[in-house]
């Protein structure tokens, strides 16, 4: 059974392991990153059946609420030739002000989601499963403020076949993060 909380509500029992110990459960780069993770902050992992790796499809599967579920879009601009690329996290209820928000802090005229292909490319992910940890140098990491006051928060693992689960305080624990209000709009 899981120590998860949010995870009590799933239909059958969630078996959460330390993602440390199971790095077979997450993409390579992933894998890395939590590695060097400091310990004081829990970060576990869980299977799950890939074809239920979108949001929707997981929370209702799980009998999670959005507020649990944290997505990670990757979002690029220019500015005087110069790429700037941001991961931003935002609770699955919310979408990303790519358009006002985003744009702004990176400092760019226009900003548009990454292309599929690539982000997968860059990042050694599967699209389903992108993550903060693990992604290339140079991506900026931006957390919606209000996923740092969730005390459990599932979020993708670099692959469609598991999930990573940790607190909103342990993701913004990420070195450099950067933890900013009002990054996602109410949809």
């Amino acid at each position: 059974m899981s120590q998860w909380t949010i995870l009590t509500h799933a239909p059958a029992p969630v078996e959460t392991v330390p993602a440390r110990e199971h790095p077979e459960l997450l993409a390579a780069p992933t894998a890395e990153a939590v590695a060097g993770f400091p310990a004081e902050h829990p970060v576990d992992v869980f299977a799950i059946d890939p074809d239920l790796a979108d949001t929707a499809a997981l929370t209702e599967a799980y009998g999670l609420k959005d507020e649990h579920s944290a997505n990670c879009v990757i979002v690029a601009g220019s500015r005087a030739g110069e790429e700037r690329i941001a991961a931003c996290m935002v609770l699955a209820h919310t979408r990303a002000d790519v358009n006002k928000r985003v744009r702004k802090l990176l400092d760019v005229r226009k900003a548009s989601f990454m292309d599929q292909e690539r982000a997968c490319a860059e990042s050694g992910m599967e699209y389903g499963g992108i993550g903060p940890f693990g992604l290339p140098d140079g991506y900026r990491i931006l957390i919606d403020s209000r996923i740092v006051s969730e005390p459990e928060v599932v979020i993708g693992s670099g692959i469609r076949g598991s999930k990573i689960i940790l607190s909103g305080q342990a993701l913004a624990a990420l070195p450099g993060a950067e933890v900013i209000e009002d990054l996602a709009i109410e949809v």
